[in-house]
């Protein structure tokens, strides 16, 4: 799982424990996850798919709801496009099938979300 998807699960983790916002790191944390809404997010699953979406919200479990989402799956090596794709709309993803989440940010942004660590 890369560095991304940990802070997900951090920040949901984290979130469960005070749904009130009177928790000041969860209220930080609330504060970053809300700078990612409406961005593009790539999440890869364990069967191989990939998912690119607008990321719209996560719950307190750390799954992931994305919308105006395409699905790419490998193919059969005698197809002329190694990557076969399919609108979906708006998804769920689990985050027991999560192996990655890639957020459409710049250098600065990705600095400031690794403090979600901390």
């Amino acid at each position: 799982m890369d560095n991304d998807a940990e802070q997900v699960m951090e920040i949901s983790s984290t979130v469960s424990g005070s749904s009130d916002g009177s928790n000041p790191k969860s209220s930080s944390l609330v504060s970053r996850v809300r700078k990612l809404l409406f961005r593009k997010m790539l999440v890869g699953i364990k069967d191989g798919r990939f998912f690119l979406g607008t990321f719209h919200c996560i719950d307190k479990q750390g799954n992931i709801i994305l919308q105006d989402t395409v699905e790419y799956r490998s193919t059969r090596r005698s197809s002329p496009s190694p990557m076969e794709q399919r609108c979906l709309g708006l998804i769920l993803i689990p985050s027991s099938c999560r192996t990655s989440c890639h957020v459409d940010c710049s250098i600065e942004e990705q600095l400031s979300l690794l403090k979600v660590q901390e």
